[in-house]
C-alpha cells in the first residue's frame, strides 16, 4: 500500500517534506486491510498543510502507481454497510465505483479520475460537476404498501422444456412461490436437475434492498456485480469442504461461504446422500434459525441464510430402484445405508418431498416459466399485502399463528394427521406454512380443507 501511495504522490509532482509521515487509521485494536485505503491515504498526505476539512466526505479508491482511481471488490460492500447505518452521506470515488454506488439510494456520490483530480475536488467549492447522477432499474415493478418489487420476465431457462413431471412441477411452483424447501427424489435422468434450475427463473420478485444485497455478496465473493432482480443460484459439488459451503479460513480471516452466498436465493444440492455427514448435520441449524455464524479467535461474523434449499437425490446408489426400464443392482442393505446418511431432523426441515417417476417418451408439456412465473408474482402479492415481511416459507412461530389461520373442519384433519403420522412441531408448522402458501396460489383467503390436503401430500411418510 505505501509504495503504490507513494509512487502516486510522486507521479503528481508532490515533493515529501524531509519528516516521518505516520498515518493513524483509527481504531487501532481493529487489523484492517485492502486497497481502499489508497486514496485516503494519499490526499491525507497531498494536504496536510491546506485548511480542508473531510467530516463530511467518506473517500474511497484504489490507486495505480500513475495516480489513477480504481475500483475494488470492498468499497461497494462497504458503502452499502454504511448507508444502512446512516453513517454516511457523501461519497468520492472512481466512475467505475461510482457506477455501482448509484443504486444505493440516500447518498451523493463524487467520482474522480485520478489523484490530481481528488486534490481539485477538495480545494476548490464548486463539487457540483464532479456529482455522478444516479440510475434506475431498468426492469417491470410493482408498488405493495409503499414498498416496490422488481421482477424481470427472461426465461433462460423455460419449463416448456420438461416433458412430464406434473406433479414435480406443481411442487416447484410451492416452492418457488413461498420459498420453501423442496427435496426430489427419483432415478437418474428423470428430470430433477432439469427442473431445480428453472426454478431461479421463476421466483418472487426482488425488493431493493434484496437487489443490494445480492450485489453485495457478489462483490464479497470477487464475482462481477448483476443488479438484475434475478436470484442467485448456488450449486456447490458434493466433494466440496464444509468450510467452502459453511465459511471459514485461518487466523483473523472469517471467509463467506456458499450457504450464505446463496442468501435471498436458491442453494442446490445435487446428489444429496453424496455430501459428508457432517455438512449435511451442519445444515440443520442454518435451514431452521436463517443465520450462520462464523467464529474464529480473532474474528465472528454472522451471516443471514434465507435461501431455499432444492436437493436431488437417487433412489439408491445405482438408481435404478424406481426405474420401469432398468433393474436395480443394490441390495436392500445397501438402500438401507444409502438412504440412512439422512438423518431424521434434517428431513424434518423439508417442507416438500416428491418421489419422480420416469416419463414416457409420449409425455406432453403441461406448463412454461411465464405461465408459472404469473402465478408466482400473485402469490407474492398476497403476502405482501398481509404485511408479511418475509415469505411463508421463513414465517416465525408467531407470525404462522397470525397469517395461518384454519377453519375447524381443516383444523380436525390436522389433528387427525398429527396422531396418525406423529408429526413434531417442527413438522405441524411446516404443513401449515406450505399449506398458506397454496391457499394464496388457488387465491384462497384462509387455509381450506384441500389446500391443507394438498400439503399433507408432499410430506415424506
Amino acid at each position: 500500500m505505501s509504495d503504490r501511495v507513494k509512487s502516486a504522490l510522486l507521479s503528481n509532482e508532490f515533493k515529501f517534506p524531509a519528516k516521518k509521515i505516520t498515518i493513524n487509521l483509527s481504531p487501532s485494536e481493529i487489523q484492517k486491510s485492502g486497497t481502499h485505503f489508497d486514496l485516503a491515504i494519499a490526499l491525507l498526505i497531498a494536504l496536510y498543510e491546506t485548511n480542508i476539512e473531510f467530516n463530511d466526505f467518506y473517500v474511497f479508491g484504489e490507486l495505480s502507481l500513475d495516480g489513477k482511481i480504481k475500483d475494488s471488490s470492498s468499497i461497494f460492500p462497504i458503502v452499502l454497510s454504511l448507508t444502512k447505518q446512516k453513517l454516511v452521506k457523501n461519497v468520492l470515488v472512481s466512475k467505475e465505483s461510482a457506477k455501482k454506488l448509484s443504486k444505493i439510494p440516500n447518498i451523493n456520490i463524487y467520482c474522480v479520475d485520478n489523484l490530481d483530480m481528488a486534490m481539485q475536488f477538495f480545494k476548490f467549492d464548486n463539487k457540483e460537476k464532479f456529482k455522478y447522477t444516479s440510475t434506475n432499474f431498468e426492469c417491470e415493478s410493482f408498488s405493495i404498501l409503499n414498498k416496490s418489487y422488481y421482477f424481470l420476465k427472461d426465461y433462460e431457462l423455460d419449463f416448456n422444456e420438461v416433458k412430464g413431471q406434473k406433479y414435480a412441477i406443481e411442487a416447484s411452483l410451492i416452492a418457488a412461490a413461498g420459498s420453501h424447501n423442496i427435496l426430489f427424489e427419483g432415478s437418474a435422468g428423470c428430470g430433477k436437475s432439469m427442473i431445480s434450475k428453472r426454478l431461479k427463473f421463476i421466483m418472487p420478485p426482488m425488493s431493493l434492498e434484496e437487489i443490494l444485497e445480492k450485489a453485495k455478496l457478489q462483490s464479497i465473493d470477487l464475482k462481477p456485480i448483476d443488479f438484475s432482480p434475478i436470484r442467485v443460484f448456488r450449486a456447490p459439488h458434493h466433494s466440496s469442504t464444509k468450510s467452502s459451503i459453511f465459511g471459514g479460513g485461518s487466523g483473523n480471516s472469517a471467509k463467506i461461504g456458499e450457504i450464505a452466498l446463496s442468501n435471498n436465493g436458491i442453494l442446490f444440492f445435487d446428489e444429496l446422500p453424496h455430501f459428508s455427514k457432517s455438512t449435511l448435520e451442519a445444515l440443520r441449524e442454518p435451514l431452521e434459525d436463517f443465520k450462520v455464524l462464523i467464529s474464529r479467535v480473532n474474528s465472528k461474523v454472522l451471516y443471514d441464510t434465507k435461501f431455499l434449499f432444492i436437493s436431488a437425490m437417487n433412489p439408491c446408489p445405482c438408481g435404478n430402484l424406481l426405474s420401469t426400464s432398468k433393474d436395480c443392482r443394490c441390495s436392500d442393505l445397501e438402500v438401507q445405508r444409502y438412504k440412512n446418511r439422512l438423518s431424521e431432523p434434517l428431513l424434518d426441515r423439508i417442507d416438500l418431498y416428491v418421489v419422480m417417476n420416469e416419463p414416457s417418451v409420449n409425455e406432453k408439456v403441461y406448463y412454461n416459466s411465464m405461465q408459472l412465473h404469473e402465478r408466482v408474482i400473485c402469490a407474492f402479492k398476497k403476502q405482501k399485502q398481509r404485511a408479511q415481511n418475509d415469505l411463508n416459507g421463513k414465517l416465525s412461530d408467531k407470525e404462522i399463528k397470525k397469517f395461518c389461520k384454519l377453519d375447524d373442519s381443516s383444523n380436525e384433519l390436522l389433528n387427525k394427521a398429527i396422531v396418525n403420522y406423529k408429526l413434531s412441531f417442527r413438522s405441524i408448522n411446516k404443513i401449515l406454512k406450505v399449506s398458506r402458501t397454496i391457499a394464496d396460489l388457488n387465491n384462497n383467503e384462509n387455509i381450506t380443507k384441500e389446500d391443507l390436503m394438498k400439503a399433507l401430500s408432499y410430506r415424506k411418510r
